[in-house]
């Protein structure tokens, strides 16, 4: 058994056997609380702790799919090119927008880990926690962050966005898909974008522009820590 979960084939399998539950269960409840991403991690996470499988075995397939991570990001210029005219006609709202969001993202982590004590090197483990996992790992790693700290973070803040920016939206009142998109895309990256995409084209076309501009914005801001 341990020897067939060394193999690569069995994270790939086990990521995307998980993730296929989660979706049926999304799609059959219809809660937001029932993210599909956090349905596999759990079932994961579960499958490795019952038959006591060293997470080493699973990575093998795992990095495989993190080689993935950044075409997949690339990839949402697709439908940013669709709207290139819309993105012309607002280039300065979207500029500020998103220079404002990774300031206060930045700003509120800082200020959070100054009030509760936390060493410098979790600070800047925390701090592109709002930027995509490739960006925020090579600002952590510019900065002494740890890592793996990191990652957990970016994740946690893109499945909050995810579950949370409909609910926010409405609260709100933001009607305009423009500034919806961009919100979600300057606030929880990649994952917040796949719930941007189910809201609107528009949505997903701006949020996957913020992830972008945002990540710039981020590693420029960092610049001066």
């Amino acid at each position: 058994m341990l020897e067939l979960c060394k193999s690569p084939f069995f994270g790939v399998a086990l990521s995307i056997v998980a993730f296929w539950i989660g979706e049926r269960i999304h799609k059959k409840t219809g809660l937001s609380i029932c993210n599909p991403i956090i349905i596999a991690i759990v079932l994961i996470i579960g499958v490795l702790l019952i038959f006591r499988i060293p997470y080493s075995y699973y990575q093998e397939g795992g990095a495989l799919i993190d080689l993935f991570l950044a075409p997949a990001t690339a990839c949402l210029a697709v439908s940013i090119y669709t709207k290139l005219q819309l993105l012309k006609e607002n280039w300065l709202p979207i500029l500020i927008g998103c220079a404002m969001g990774s300031l206060a993202s930045m700003a509120s982590i800082f200020g959070m880990c100054r009030l509760l004590g936390l060493d410098e090197q979790l600070t800047a483990s925390l701090l592109p926690k709002s930027v995509t996992t490739p960006i925020a790992i090579s600002i952590s790693q510019a900065h002494g962050g740890i890592v793996p700290i990191t990652i957990v973070a970016v994740i946690f803040t893109g499945i909050l966005g995810s579950v949370f920016a409909p609910l926010l939206i409405r609260l709100f009142r933001v009607k305009e898909p423009l500034e919806a998109g961009t919100a979600i895309g300057a606030c929880s990256h990649a994952v917040g974008t796949s719930k941007a995409v189910e809201l609107g084209e528009t949505e997903g076309a701006m949020s996957g522009l913020a992830i972008g501009v945002c990540g710039i914005m981020t590693v420029l801001f960092s610049m001066f820590l």
